[in-house]
């Protein structure tokens, strides 16, 4: 499939996209060249293979969920540039109607 450059500057319209110089000779290439493939892989015959999330196995990569100490609330504050009643206190970034 053949994108001209006129219809990527429709296109670019529709999306609220400036293209500059020869950008949309640039893209209407590049897009072509994406619609082709696409093209390309709707042909193959798919009939029996079943849909993946991945292209290969994957295993679970998460770790165990195990109960390890952690820092008291003294240790984790240690360090905070500001604090009130225990807890990390922060400039108000949302105001008040």
């Amino acid at each position: 499939m053949v994108i001209t450059p006129e219809k990527t500057k429709q296109l670019a319209q529709l999306a609220r996209l400036a293209l500059f110089g020869d950008e949309a000779a640039e893209f209407a290439e590049q897009l072509s060249g994406i619609l082709t493939y696409t093209q390309q892989i709707q042909s193959l015959d798919t009939e029996g293979t079943e849909p993946m999330i991945y292209p290969r196995a994957t295993k679970t990569i998460m770790r165990d969920d195990v109960v390890v100490p952690s820092l008291s609330q003294e240790q984790a504050l240690a360090n905070a540039p500001q604090m009130q009643d225990g807890m990390f206190r922060v400039p108000r970034i949302i105001e008040e109607e």
